[in-house]
């Protein structure tokens, strides 16, 4: 049994492009497909990617937990933990970390929320 084999059908197309332009419709390709995921990242987030963020302005994981779901639970979650972190910070007067330890103390939500 012979394979019906299409390849050179499918690569017509691509049959008179040089490297450099196929490497540029690759990318444009893969632009293409990429774009969505882009446009969706921008305007949502999760609990975990708040977490990782959190992570990475100093927190403990158990710090971070407990930020995300203190955040969460006033409804804050879609301004950004770090944000919400950064804002109590400024309002304070502090460094960073000390406003996220003051948060989960229960500090700063008001000036925070406001």
């Amino acid at each position: 049994m012979e394979r019906a084999d299409d390849f050179e059908k499918r690569r017509a197309h691509l049959a008179d492009m040089s490297d450099e332009r196929l490497k540029d419709y690759f990318w444009e390709l893969v632009n293409t497909i990429i774009q969505p995921l882009v446009e969706e990242a921008k305007g949502h987030t999760s609990p975990s990617i708040e977490r990782s963020v959190l992570l990475r302005m100093g927190f403990s994981s158990l710090e971070a937990k407990a930020l995300v779901t203190m955040i969460t639970d006033r409804g804050l979650l879609g301004s950004g933990a770090g944000r919400v972190v950064y804002r109590a910070a400024e309002a304070a007067d502090v460094d960073v970390r000390t406003a996220g330890l003051k948060l989960l103390d229960g500090g700063l939500w008001d000036e925070v929320t406001s």
